[in-house]
């Protein structure tokens, strides 16, 4: 064994962490609402509810950007507009942005005249000036350096909020308000549009487009109209073939030919004479809701889309090269569009076991997404209820066909026509030590060991009358049922405890999730109550009342490698309570999606895998450990040795390094003397990014409590860091 001078340690520990992996990852199914479609040369840009995305059009290469990874305040994007030196305009629904493609720079009211956060509409004009159209700021003009703003109180605009700008040849701007029709700007002159003295069928002008012979095309909230500078028509559902009346995006193929989006009613394409109407019932287009639509000036026609889940679930980017239409999935993961998320797993090599409402069961991680549903596995229904992995790495899920276990090669089904199963709806599942399957299914607790099925419940043990959910094993093997309103159950293989509102101070609320930790406390997450701890002899509330913090109504619960605990609540958010302090995350101080927190689980690399009703997301403070984003999947820049998790640790814990280039890569635990007293890693490495599980059974001795250094050497790079053993 080596010896190491204690003055290097203390010289290597002071070096600091710089974390290179974003601190959240949302993975999503179904693809976002498309609200704006720009071009540039070879790219598409596309605006929505998750921020933008480039697309490749030569080799369909899409990359994201949102808050988390770029400088966009907001994931919100309604308007984009592309300038003649390529700079990026983007309107959000916190300000201005401006992207050059490497640095991003964002206008808001606190720190610039722009009139309202809020920016609906843009424009550029000849001289590269930005026109803003904003939500109740009016209409701004921005040359670079100085802000001009016209509303409804210094100028004839007629409506301070600007759905729609257009700028015609002449330099004209042409400007569609959300209640007052169509204004005119000559640059000194205004003129207005509406209802009482123009054709306009609508004072709601959602759009405008002028095409190559300078006819105005505007599209209302009751069909389209047409304005040559003389004349006016009139198109809606009752004198032409438009499929819908509500126009929310028009534009010119290289043909002349007018396309026309629609609410509800798909695409639109009329060529003076005849209308041609596409959607998922004539044709291969698969949406109803068009957002926006762009012409490539390539032949090719770009058709943003947006609407409910039910009614539009393919909405996206769609491509008409004439011929076909080609969808592109805006979802930045492989998982399935309808990604509910019930429960989450991990298994033994931290692969992520997803159960969902309505696609069945999916093994997940940052490189593969397997998809097991009704139409391709032993699975009776796409619709899970919950599931669990045992030591041996069989899934079990539950649902109200009963239970169904996969060995990840064969499924079994049990229910109540071939088992022991009282009731085949399964709500509820735990595993003990012994590998014993406790299944929650209607007012029923049942044990099954593999080969027999025992069912209790109130006429045959000490159980109340009332359904079983959820089930926790505490370490002690002590069996914790809850129920709706008849409190908290404990069994502890002969006897039973029930703990309630009248013997106890557990408030009288559906129980909604239970968790514990290794101080022996168990966490009960009740549905109105708060969240509640029981460490055996005292019961403590936490509710709004003594936190605070709004989060009465407690979803899942998760306890991670640290012991702190972390709760999803019903208003979005996500709390984690560390023993003393409470943090809240939601969509406006982090990368919480604006989402239910349905589930939750902590991986062995510290990482807090969150489910929602939209998918999942990842979060790690310093940042995430051992999964990137796709589009950062590269080699590292930099060798970095990271901090061990958990820390404190006992049995185990997890260091995690990356490698620049390829080196001799030694990784050794010392204790505080300067022993070594572990090898980990002696051998060459590619670059990449690693990790190594350290258990404190070294051979045939067992390290004590205490501090302990690791120190990784990787050709000439050296860095220590320390760890403490606690038990």
């Amino acid at each position: 064994m080596g010896r190491l001078h204690l003055i290097i340690f203390f010289f290597l520990i002071s070096l600091s962490l710089h974390a290179q992996n974003p601190e959240w990852i949302n993975y999503y199914g179904r693809s976002p609402e498309i609200f704006t479609v720009a071009v540039e040369g070879d790219y598409i840009w596309t605006g929505g509810e998750r921020g933008l995305m480039r697309v490749n059009t030569v080799n369909d290469e899409r990359i994201f950007y949102d808050k988390l990874n770029s400088g966009l305040p907001n994931n919100i994007v309604r308007s984009l507009a592309v300038d003649k030196s390529g700079i990026k305009w983007i309107g959000t629904d916190e300000g201005l942005v401006k992207y050059d493609g490497t640095s991003w720079t964002i206008f808001t009211t606190s720190n610039s005249g722009l009139p309202s956060d809020i920016v609906l509409s843009l424009a550029i004009d000849s001289s590269d000036n930005i026109w803003i159209g904003t939500y109740k700021g009016g209409l701004a003009k921005f040359d670079g350096i100085n802000w001009t703003i016209y509303t409804t109180s210094n100028s004839n605009l007629p409506d301070d909020r600007v759905n729609s700008l257009a700028i015609d040849g002449d330099g004209t701007k042409w400007i569609g308000t959300y209640s007052s029709g169509l204004a005119k700007f000559d640059g000194i002159n205004w003129s207005t549009f509406d209802t009482s003295n123009s054709v306009l069928i609508s004072n709601y002008v959602k759009c405008i487009h002028i095409d190559r012979n300078g006819v105005k095309w505007i599209g209302t909230g009751n069909g389209l109209v047409k304005y040559d500078g003389t004349t006016w028509s009139g198109y809606n559902t009752s004198n032409s073939e438009i499929p819908f009346y509500t126009v929310t995006s028009v534009a010119s193929d290289d043909s002349g030919n007018l396309w026309i989006g629609t609410v509800f009613s798909g695409l639109a394409k009329f060529n003076g004479e005849i209308w041609t109407v596409y959607d998922h019932k004539n044709s291969s287009f698969p949406s109803y809701d068009i957002s926006s639509i762009v012409n490539d000036n390539k032949g090719n026609i770009w058709v943003g889309t947006y609407g409910a889940e039910i009614i539009s679930p393919n909405c996206g980017l769609l491509k008409f090269d004439g011929k076909e239409w080609k969808l592109y999935k805006t979802a930045n993961s492989d998982l399935p569009v309808k990604c509910a998320t019930v429960s989450l797993c991990l298994d033994e090599n931290q692969n992520v076991w997803i159960a969902t409402w309505g696609s069945g069961l999916i093994q997940y991680n940052d490189t593969c997404c397997n998809v097991y549903n009704i139409s391709n596995s032993g699975l009776p229904t796409d619709y899970i209820s919950t599931h669990i992995i045992d030591k041996q790495g069989n899934i079990w899920i539950g649902s109200s066909y009963g239970l169904a276990k996969f060995d990840r090669s064969n499924w079994t089904l049990f229910n109540t026509s071939n088992s022991g199963l009282p009731d085949n709806q399964v709500s509820s599942l735990a595993v003990d030590s012994s590998q014993n399957i406790w299944i929650g299914c209607g007012t029923n607790l049942v044990k099954f060991d593999g080969a027999n099925w025992t069912a209790y419940n109130s006429s045959n043990s000490g159980l109340p009358f009332s359904g079983v959910d959820p089930i926790l094993v505490d370490k002690n093997q002590n069996i914790w049922i809850g129920s709706d309103h008849h409190g908290l159950t404990k069994f502890d293989g002969t006897n039973w405890t029930v703990y309630n509102s009248s013997n106890s101070i557990l408030p009288d609320y559906p129980i909604s999730s239970l968790g514990t930790n290794g101080d022996d406390n168990i966490w009960i997450g009740t549905w109105g109550g708060g969240l509640v701890k029981f460490d055996g002899f005292t019961w403590v509330v936490y509710d709004i009342f003594i936190t605070g913090l709004f989060f009465n109504n407690v979803g899942p619960l998760a306890v991670d490698g640290e012991n702190n605990i972390w709760i999803g609540t019903s208003n979005h958010s996500l709390i984690k309570y560390d023993g003393t302090n409470w943090t809240t995350f939601d969509r406006y101080n982090s990368g919480l999606p604006l989402s239910s927190v349905s589930s939750l689980a902590a991986d062995k690399k510290g990482n807090m895998w969150i489910g929602t009703w939209e998918g999942l997301t990842l979060y790690k403070e310093g940042g995430i450990v051992g999964i990137k984003e796709k589009a950062e999947e590269n080699i590292p820049t930099e060798f970095l040795l990271l901090q061990n998790y958990p820390n404190p640790f006992n049995p185990s814990t997890v260091i995690s390094w990356q490698l620049a280039v390829g080196a001799h890569v030694t990784l050794k635990v010392y204790d505080v003397l300067g022993n070594e007293v572990a090898t980990l890693v002696n051998e060459e490495k590619n670059p990449g990014t690693y990790e190594v599980e350290f258990q404190l059974a070294v051979g045939n001795r067992r390290l004590a409590s205490g501090i302990y250094f690791y120190q990784l050497r990787a050709g000439n790079f050296v860095q220590m860091k320390k760890m403490i053993v606690l038990k």
